[in-house]
């Protein structure tokens, strides 16, 4: 056994990020999943820098510990292939619009028929319940309809900005994720499987409303939307003599630390700025403001013993070649180098979860296009002779072998 979801098989019909990363967390978690992509490739495999070609740096990330098959689901042929794959599956995932799985034949009620069982996961863009239903949808469209990049702009950006990271793909994937391993529970409960749908739009706008709905949540409001806090434009990185410092001061119990510690003990009883929690929120660009102007008086090695000294949370500012050195991510083993059988040596994150049985574990490495296509029909009941022929016939493609290659 390796991972809590041994013995649970995946077929994934997912692309881009979403989907691969919700898939790549329940393979992680010890799932058998069984990648099918189409002859071209999943997107991501162009994704550079890469050292070989459909072999880029996103999805090398993402497609770690499942299995490649090729399949080509416009012939009538390779859609019987994937029904052969979905009598025998636990779930199946994917991330086109469903009116496109229905026209392949694979909506929901057909599926269902031949697999009551099946956990039938999809993740796009919008819900199908609303005028939406039929958009396409990309990170950036969703951060955008959430406001992320306006609430950017209202917490002092020049300008409106995307978050500079691939978010919403990873935060819905996350919501995915836990939407199949919660149906996963209720079929072992029931003997029942059923459809879960994951939106985007939706299930970003509940990460970001249940922060920024703020006065907006009470019939009638009792203020404006918006978190103060995390709006406020000096919660930032704060600049020291020597560079920048992250630091919460944050409790009363903080706040009174640090009045003493920089020798204003009584500023916190004399300033009702200051003076509680909901104070310091209504005065927060005050608040913030001028603890800006007091870290820049100290390196940030200073304000580093002062903070640990006073039990105030602050670390340092750091770059990803910063996270790369850290003695604590050394020393847990979190960024591991591993030896990939065609792109040579690599950085991998461990799995990021810590488990006293059923400890998941990092078994096979992002697979080459095709790579276990005649493994797994050979697992589903096809002979060698009906797998080279429906290659032949352009149905399917099977990697014969890992080459050698050399990196360039």
């Amino acid at each position: 056994m390796s991972g809590p979801l041994d013995g649970i098989r995946v077929i994934d019909l997912t692309s881009v990020v979403m989907g691969p990363y919700a898939s790549s967390v329940l393979a992680d978690y010890g799932a058998d999943v069984i990648k099918v992509e189409p002859p071209a490739g999943d997107v991501m495999r162009k994704s550079g820098p890469m050292r070989s070609a459909d072999m880029g740096h996103f999805y090398l990330s993402l497609g770690r510990n499942k299995r490649s098959v090729v399949l080509d689901l416009k012939q009538d042929e390779g859609r019987e292939v994937l029904l052969r794959l979905v009598r025998d599956a636990d779930v199946l995932v994917y991330n086109i619009r469903p009116q496109a799985m229905a026209r392949l034949g694979l909506g929901y009620e057909a599926l269902q028929v031949l697999n009551p069982r099946l956990v039938y996961a999809g993740a796009y863009g919008f819900s199908q319940k609303g005028p939406y239903a039929a958009r396409p949808a990309y990170d950036d469209l969703i951060q955008g309809m959430c406001g992320i990049p306006w609430l950017a702009q209202r917490a002092g950006a020049d300008k409106p900005r995307y978050a500079p990271m691939v978010l919403v793909d990873r935060m819905a994937g996350l919501q995915l994720c836990t939407a199949i391993t919660s149906a996963l529970v209720y079929r072992d409960r029931t003997g029942r499987g059923q459809r879960v749908d994951v939106p985007m739009f939706e299930g970003m706008l509940s990460v970001v409303l249940g922060e920024h709905l703020a006065g907006e949540q009470f019939v009638p409001p009792v203020g404006p939307s918006g978190y103060q806090r995390s709006l406020a434009r000096d919660r930032r990185p704060y600049r020291t003599r020597d560079g920048y410092i992250c630091v919460l001061v944050y409790n009363d119990k903080h706040w009174r630390s640090f009045f003493a510690a920089i020798g204003q003990p009584q500023s916190f009883e004399t300033d009702a700025r200051f003076a509680s929690q909901n104070q310091r929120l209504t005065h927060i660009d005050h608040v913030y403001g001028w603890l800006g102007e007091v870290l820049a008086t100290r390196t940030t090695d200073e304000w580093l013993r002062v903070f640990e000294q006073a039990d105030i949370p602050a670390a340092r500012l750091y770059s990803i070649d910063d996270i790369v050195a850290d003695e604590h991510v050394q020393a847990t083993g979190f960024i591991q180098t591993v030896q990939h059988p065609t792109e040579g040596e690599l950085r991998i994150t461990a799995i990021p979860t810590e488990w006293s049985e059923s400890v998941p574990e990092n078994r096979r490495p992002a697979p080459v296009l095709g790579e276990h296509t005649r493994e797994v029909l050979l697992e589903f009941g096809y002979a060698d002779g009906d797998i080279a022929a429906m290659q032949a016939r352009g149905v399917l493609g099977a990697h014969p072998s890992i080459p050698n290659k050399e990196t360039t």
